[in-house]
């Protein structure tokens, strides 16, 4: 076998290992967050919402289709940057969206970490056409370019829980804030206040139904939310 084969292999191995000692580890932990949650392991669905100025992470959890249950909450121990999204690369910004988990990284030097989608059909229309920037992730530790840091003991909760999961994709969606009226009125002066007034609708759909809602991108990279029907 080649050199390099052989490396690249020995670090998958070493990886994968980690993850199992995590999961040795952590097994009556994680099953007691569930239970105190009144959900069975593993989950069918898992749901994500960061939010920046509050710096705090939601696992949420349930049935597919069916209104999740908060599982905890988790205080963000690093992020840089300002309120606002991600538009190129080098900017520090951690991305605000609606995105989906689009890889797991169990040899991560940040001891687990799990890739945010960024950028996705909306950021490759809104930011910088060559560099908009990539690599954002939800990890372990408590350093932060670009990605959210809940340190090592959290994200092994966040990622046994979401690697079992039945469904993908896995939605995780950061906002700036909770995106309530009284917030966002008193930030209609912002540069992003246009951006935030698109993400609302998931933040408010959410809040009512539990369910994240469903959405598209329109051609100018606008976030179009379906929202549930009112009875």
């Amino acid at each position: 076998m080649h050199p390099l084969a052989l490396v690249l292999l020995s670090s998958v191995v070493l990886a994968n290992a980690r993850v199992e000692a995590v999961r040795k580890a952590r097994a009556d932990d994680v099953k007691k967050l569930l239970t105190d949650a009144g959900l069975p392991a593993p989950v069918d669905t898992v749901y994500l919402r960061a939010f920046k100025e509050e710096k705090v992470v939601e696992l949420w959890a349930g049935k597919k289709g069916a209104p999740l249950s908060l599982v905890k909450s988790y205080p963000v121990c690093a992020a840089s940057g300002e309120l606002g999204p991600k538009r190129k690369e080098g900017d520090l910004q951690v991305p605000e969206g609606l995105y989906e988990i689009s890889e797991f990284n169990p040899g991560s030097n940040f001891h687990l970490s799990m890739k945010v989608s960024y950028p996705n059909a909306s950021d490759r229309v809104r930011s910088d056409a060559r560099r908009p920037g990539g690599l954002i992730y939800l990890h372990g530790n408590c350093a932060s370019i670009g990605c959210i840091a809940i340190e090592d003991a959290p994200i092994e909760e966040v990622y046994l829980i979401a690697l079992d999961a039945k469904t993908r994709p896995i939605r995780i969606d950061v906002f700036p804030a909770r995106l309530t009226p009284a917030w966002l009125s008193s930030h209609t002066d912002s540069e992003h206040a246009h951006l935030w007034k698109e993400l609302e609708p998931a933040y408010r759909a959410f809040e009512a139904t539990k369910r994240p809602a469903p959405f598209s991108v329109g051609p100018q990279g606008v976030y179009r939310v379906k929202e549930p029907k009112t009875p």
